[in-house]
């Protein structure tokens, strides 16, 4: 089976329709959510091609195949990450600061910011007492680098 586009993501969805079908789900790493061309598995071992047409990444949740039996669903694994809580619009400003100079990504969930794990930022982070854990959790988009160079 060759998945070239997205049917839609099971979040927007009808739930009572939704609930009917059999689920399959694909599970990625979220670095892989970004590739338009990948070979995959799903839970019930059925191998799925994914040629995406279009130029967008998957998201958690998105929607495969579905027919009226059946649907493959995008889930995606848990990332070891560091979550950033500042207590102040300084120390959010001062990490933000350091982790753009570093070109690191992230994601905000609500007050919190995500980065992935790397030993030098969670010693940053205690250097400048900002509070933080560690752990692993689940991303609903692929951590992207922003394009820019020091021209």
């Amino acid at each position: 089976m060759i998945i070239e586009k997205i049917v839609g993501n099971i979040n927007e969805m009808d739930q009572e329709e939704v609930n009917k079908l059999h689920k399959e789900k694909v599970y990625l790493e979220s670095a892989h959510l970004v590739k338009r061309i990948q070979r995959v598995e799903t839970d019930h071992g059925r191998e799925v091609g994914i040629r995406l047409k279009e130029p967008r990444d998957l998201v958690a949740g998105d929607v495969l195949f579905m027919d009226e039996e059946n649907m493959i669903i995008v889930d995606v694994l848990s990332d070891d990450l560091l979550v950033i809580s500042p207590r102040t619009m300084h120390e959010m400003g001062t990490i933000a600061h350091q982790l753009g100079n570093r070109h690191l990504p992230a994601q905000f969930e609500e007050s919190d910011m995500l980065v992935q794990y790397d030993y030098l930022v969670e010693e940053l982070l205690q250097g400048l007492g900002i509070p933080f854990k560690r752990e692993d959790r689940k991303v609903k988009q692929a951590f992207r680098h922003i394009g820019h160079s020091h021209d």
